[in-house]
């Protein structure tokens, strides 16, 4: 017979910030109050405010909890995001773009990209793949609307996602917790004591000498892992010989007269620089590999570029890519930085923070803690993290750039067999091939093969035996269509304005 349902009575999460707030938020959500949930968290611990820029699946987080997106942008000081330009990424001068959304509009059973190849290759088609993408049309006119549901209609075809502001974020998630039940407890958590008979967490231990015990411990400590590693020793994998960077400067710095809606990634010597546009400043950052440039010469080349007045001191992140050789170990989970980190070229941070709090819903333990669930959800995170760190790397890998050292070592350096494998489908057939549970879709994939210039070596077969497609006709279609749509839309600035301005704007 088996021992009755025994659920979890205290959960603890320690630290809070963007990742810890997620949980608790999605947490008091999901249990109610059913179980006491309280986060332990340090005023004096700063958080690392790199997770401004988003995907498309955070919206799915906040309507899950209810959140109403116009509240949303105006408390977090946020904008929209259309997808992000890659700039000198191929070869100094040039750029493409990354969109949420597809590429066209589907005329055939053949997909549009592979027709798209096939009149490249033939010459009847001189315009790259992103002017066929309605994400860069509006991109690039700075407007915004959001996608029509008629799936008839050219604007049903992308998709958006947002930047805001993550301490804000997290202050509106902490507000909505609290609501819920959350207890805060302020404090720095300094030690953990092990149960001697299984070696799980029995408690925790403050500065101030208190001491809270729970069934279940959430880590969202950051970089350190104070539980998960300090007192688990859960290991980690460093993937630093293929994403070598290893620092990040940042600084906010006044915003200009356009919000432009989309991230920019500009490659520089030694990494890449990214803008952020919010609605009250500018987000930058300088991501570098300390190998190739010092801490000084990073910061210098950062703020000579900032778009406007600095409003802060510049603050330089340390980190190791890789991930935890465990995220769920005994009764302690990692969530966010104290899981692995993956630097922010693609926006997946707070991605990662809440598909790592929805896997924890969907395998809820209870006491008994079984192993099982543990070992699934580890299989499902290692598999999540490894697809990512392909497409990153596949950033680094395909460049023609020879002008720097980091460049020169990433063009040469041996990638995962899994990457390999992609790019050989796509060189040689012009096919994609992924992993249904991929979270960068086909036309992620299009847009950094084709941006960064790994060109199919001839046209995919279905496409080269459909010559009775009007195709031609076709996409100059698509384009008008694409144009006419843009034409009636609100710049990005007059949608925030007229919908959700935010009171830290001012």
């Amino acid at each position: 017979m088996t021992e009755p349902h025994r659920p979890l009575d205290k959960i603890i999460i320690v630290g809070g910030g963007s990742a810890g707030w997620m949980t608790a938020a999605a947490l008091a959500e999901t249990l109610g109050r059913s179980c006491q949930i309280t986060l332990i968290e340090s005023e004096a611990i700063g958080t690392v405010g790199v997770g401004e820029a988003t995907i498309p699946p955070i919206r799915h987080f906040n309507q899950r909890l209810g959140i109403d997106e116009a509240t949303f942008v105006k408390e977090t000081a946020g904008s929209y995001k259309l997808g992000i330009q890659f700039v000198d990424w191929t070869r100094l001068g040039h750029a493409y773009f990354h969109p949420f959304g597809q590429y066209g509009a589907e005329f055939d059973s053949v997909p549009f990209y592979h027709f798209w190849i096939r009149e490249s290759f033939a010459g009847r088609i001189q315009e790259p793949i992103d002017e066929f993408s309605m994400c860069w049309a509006m991109a690039k006119a700075g407007v915004f609307s959001h996608p029509s549901p008629n799936r008839q209609q050219i604007q049903s075809t992308f998709d958006y996602a947002y930047h805001f502001d993550a301490t804000l974020y997290a202050a509106f998630l902490r507000r909505y917790a609290e609501a819920r039940g959350v207890r805060r407890i302020e404090g720095r958590v300094v030690d953990a004591t092990l149960r001697a008979e299984n070696g799980f967490i029995k408690s925790v231990t403050l500065d101030s000498g208190e001491e809270y015990e729970a069934e279940l411990f959430i880590d969202c400590s950051g970089f350190r892992g104070l539980l998960i590693e300090d007192a688990l020793h859960a290991g980690y994998d460093n993937w630093q010989h293929w994403l070598p960077c290893d620092r990040a400067v940042a600084v906010p710095c006044a915003k200009g007269d356009a919000i432009a809606p989309y991230t920019r990634s500009t490659a520089k010597s030694a990494g890449w620089q990214w803008r952020i546009p919010l609605q009250h400043r500018t987000g930058n950052g300088y991501v570098h590999c300390s190998d190739f440039i010092s801490e000084y010469d990073a910061t210098t080349e950062l703020m000579t570029s900032l778009d406007g007045e600095a409003q802060a001191d510049p603050r330089t992140l340390r980190f190791v890519t890789g991930k935890r050789r465990k995220f769920w170990e005994k009764n302690c989970v990692a969530i966010g930085l104290s899981a692995g980190f993956m630097e922010p070229l693609e926006s997946t941070s707070l991605h990662l923070i809440q598909y790592g709090i929805l896997r924890l819903i969907a395998l809820m333990p209870d006491k008994e803690m079984s192993p099982l669930l543990a070992h699934e959800y580890n299989a499902q995170t290692t598999a999540e993290y490894e697809r990512i760190r392909d497409f990153l790397i596949l950033h680094y890998k395909a460049t023609e750039r020879d002008d720097s050292e980091l460049w020169r070592y990433t063009a040469d350096m041996a990638i995962p067999d899994s990457l390999q494998y992609k790019i050989d489908h796509f060189r040689n057939y012009g096919l994609l091939v992924s992993d249904e549970r991929e979270l960068f879709k086909n036309p992620s994939w299009i847009a950094v093969y084709l941006g960064q210039n790994i060109v199919p070596l001839r046209a995919p077969a279905l496409a080269r035996m459909r010559d009775q497609v009007p195709v031609g006709e076709r996409m100059a279609a698509i384009a008008q269509a694409m144009g006419e749509a843009v034409a009636q839309m609100p710049s990005h600035a007059e949608f925030l304005a007229q919908n959700c301005r935010s009171p830290h704007a001012a």
